[in-house]
């Protein structure tokens, strides 16, 4: 009895040791396929400088965003260890009208639908190309 007790109980380790090993721990995480929409969007940001008007809204919106903490909604950051860059396309009034992410992950879609409902301060035109890095 004492025999049939301890084989059970190694069974029952090593199936709990390989239910462990089949989910990675944050330093075995892969890193996430890369979205081929985002250097378009990039492009797209790029072409909207050197402009004084543009450079200036960079940082108000920067700020925006931090002192709202909107990186914050979802508990976003905690789904990858990886950093993640959304690019929000905003209208006129600095709604979010689109957004596309340098990569394609929870995490990446977490913050996608984090930001869509987005409200920022009015950019000097539109639609206009902001990008933010999300750690």
């Amino acid at each position: 009895m004492m025999t049939r007790t301890l084989a059970l109980a190694s069974a029952a380790m090593l199936l709990i040791s390989g239910c462990a090993s089949m989910h990675p721990t944050a330093s075995e995480e892969a890193p996430p396929p890369a979205n081929p929409d985002f250097a378009s969007a990039m492009a797209k940001f790029n072409a909207q400088f050197p402009n004084e008007k543009a450079s200036r809204y960079e940082e108000v919106s920067i700020n925006y965003n931090n002192n709202l903490k909107l990186d914050e909604r979802g508990n976003c950051h905690e789904r990858s260890k990886y950093p993640v860059v959304i690019v929000l396309t905003l209208d006129a009034s600095g709604k979010v009208l689109s957004s596309t992410t340098d990569v394609m992950n929870a995490k990446a879609e977490c913050f996608r639908q984090a930001y869509a409902a987005v409200q920022l301060p009015p950019p000097p035109f539109a639609p206009y190309q902001k990008p933010i890095r999300l750690r």
